[in-house]
């Protein structure tokens, strides 16, 4: 039957989700049962696309994102696909009306990055919309549940808080983003003199982009509204320990946070928001 087969493809983009991202996980389990398996499969697909470019160093990358890029297309289309990931991802845009220009913008982004090396304004914030602002549409369509109304209103939180963990992701893998890949996404800025005030107007960006970010999340339905805090809780505090580390010490090792802090912030996003009825900046 194919609702075994569809099962089957969501089980698989959970799969990635858990082993990728521990973060994302977590802010997933605290959604509405019934949009766990949307997110899932919205997740699976981004991160594989961007897998491609990130680390298939031996490989022809750029063969194999078009490769890629084809057959999610043609998955949409034909609404099924053998690849599991691609499979779910095409039952997320049927059932919740994925836009088209969304996916374009992504994929257009994970090709910029096959061959820039050092981002300009102006690339740097198309990258942004693609890679990560239009990822935060995907889901915000899926947790409107159809409501174009509120889709509308919460268009623009939904893309700073895409484009806010994108950055902190950036301040957090600036060496081994320059390193291994030999990138430099932020505008202006010279890897190997990277300094404190450097470092100082990124973080003005980023905050700017969780403030605008928190408005739209106090909006959001019941169903979505603590799994998004919970995620965005976790990068405020991921970001906060990166502005609390020297330059230095930022360009020299990745800042993490513990899965002991990370369950510590779960506890307390559940805390406030049962005990006292709010959600904390």
């Amino acid at each position: 039957m194919i609702d075994l087969f569809n099962t089957t493809a969501f089980a698989c983009s959970k799969k990635v989700t858990v082993l990728y991202s521990n973060s994302f996980s977590m802010g997933i389990k605290a959604l509405d049962k019934r949009l766990h398996d949307a997110i899932y499969g919205i997740y699976g697909f981004v991160r594989f696309a961007d897998e491609i470019v990130d680390t298939f160093h031996n490989h022809n990358k750029h063969e194999l994102l078009q490769e890629f890029k084809r057959d999610t297309y043609k998955a949409i289309e034909q609404r099924i696909s053998l690849n599991p990931v691609l499979h779910a991802f095409q039952l997320v845009v049927h059932q919740y009306n994925i836009r088209p220009e969304y996916i374009e913008a992504f994929f257009r982004s994970m090709e910029m990055d096959l061959y820039n090396v050092a981002y300009e304004p102006e690339n740097y914030n198309e990258y942004i919309y693609g890679s990560a602002e239009v990822v935060g549409l995907m889901c915000l369509q899926v947790f409107c549940e159809g409501d174009e109304q509120l889709f509308t209103k919460l268009l623009e939180p939904a893309r700073a808080l895409g484009a806010a963990f994108q950055k902190v992701n950036f301040l957090r893998d600036i060496k081994s983003d320059f390193e291994e890949r030999g990138r430099v996404y932020f505008p202006g800025i010279n890897f190997h003199a990277f300094d404190a005030q450097s470092k100082k107007l990124i973080e003005q960006d980023i905050e700017n982009d969780f403030k605008a970010a928190y408005a739209g999340i106090v909006q959001l339905p019941s169903t979505s509204r603590f799994g998004v805090y919970l995620a965005y809780t976790y990068y405020l505090k991921l970001f906060n320990k990166i502005r609390n580390t020297p330059a230095e010490r930022v360009a020299s090792a990745r800042i993490r946070i513990s899965n002991a802090r990370k369950v510590w912030l779960l506890a307390k996003a559940y805390w406030n928001k049962t005990l006292f009825g709010f959600y904390a900046q």
